[in-house]
């Protein structure tokens, strides 16, 4: 039996990112880090942007976004409707280069950069947040986890709920990752060094294409009726591929609307080798 999170419902970013990243700018505010006037610059893939972006416009800060050059068009859109500025880099993806350029750029500009990468906050966010409250929504249904499936990227989320199932119950947990030389929205390869992946125990780690992403994105949307993110689908895919045994948590972090260009290439490339198929067949 498997159940998914849908972190989706989260409302500034529809993602699972709306948690750090409230949590890193309300600590910086209360230590004064924010002083209501500040500008600030952050690293992201995405979905920290977004949602920093949104809370930036409501707290009246000023934001600008560094991307990597792959970033979807419509990140970028979605980061400006709020007003914030994007900065598209010559970065394939984030890596600690690209980090330390980010803190350089605040350094010399004199803006806070919140670092979700390094800033516990970002941990505890998960920890006293969705763990626990993933925790409560199991009891009331009468269920343990016996298996958390979630995606690896800045950490955060994955040890956040390796440290508090395990201390708990024992929950198995497993790590998924893009496959070497793939590039999956949301998440990243362990040799990238996530701070708290290595802090917690994870006991497996599962390698997945960009297009088992999309076909396991796909599957949902064809079977549940529910628009996922790729970096869901890859959570899919990994638990058809390992079929875990007993009680099992999906932690689905976005929903796909932000990805439809891939979804796009995606159907295009199997319709046109339907096509392509269909007139072999046909040809005499």
């Amino acid at each position: 039996m498997f159940f998914a999170k849908l972190e989706f419902f989260n409302p500034f970013s529809r993602s699972i990112k709306d948690r750090p990243v409230y949590n890193m700018i309300m600590k910086a505010i209360e230590s004064g880090e924010i002083d209501g006037t500040d500008t600030l610059y952050e690293a992201t893939s995405g979905n920290v942007g977004i949602a920093l972006a949104a809370l930036s416009a409501v707290l009246g800060l000023k934001f600008r976004a560094y991307v990597p050059k792959p970033t979807p068009k419509i990140t970028e859109i979605l980061i400006k409707m709020f007003g914030a500025e994007v900065i598209r880099t010559k970065f394939e993806t984030i890596d600690p280069e690209f980090i330390n350029f980010v803190k350089e750029e605040a350094k010399k500009d004199k803006a806070v950069n919140l670092n979700q990468f390094e800033n516990d906050a970002n941990f505890e966010a998960h920890y006293y947040g969705t763990a626990k409250e993933l925790d409560e929504q199991l009891k009331s249904i009468k269920k343990k986890p016996e298996v958390i499936i979630a995606g690896v990227g800045t950490s955060g989320h994955i040890a956040a709920l390796s440290k508090y199932f395990k201390e708990k119950y024992g929950t198995k947990i497993i790590g998924v990752v893009p496959a070497e030389g793939e590039k999956i929205p949301g998440i990243k390869r362990i040799e990238t060094k996530p701070k708290w992946f290595f802090q917690v125990k994870v006991d497996k780690v599962v390698e997945i294409t960009t297009r088992e992403a999309v076909e396991g994105a796909l599957r949902v949307a064809r079977t549940d009726g529910l628009i996922i993110g790729l970096s869901s689908g890859a959570v899919v895919k990994a638990y058809e591929k390992i079929n875990p045994k007993g009680t099992t948590v999906l932690i689905f972090p976005d929903d796909g609307f932000k990805y439809v260009e891939i979804f796009q290439a995606f159907l295009q490339e199997a319709q046109d080798t339907t096509s392509s198929q269909t007139a072999r067949h046909q040809s005499p």
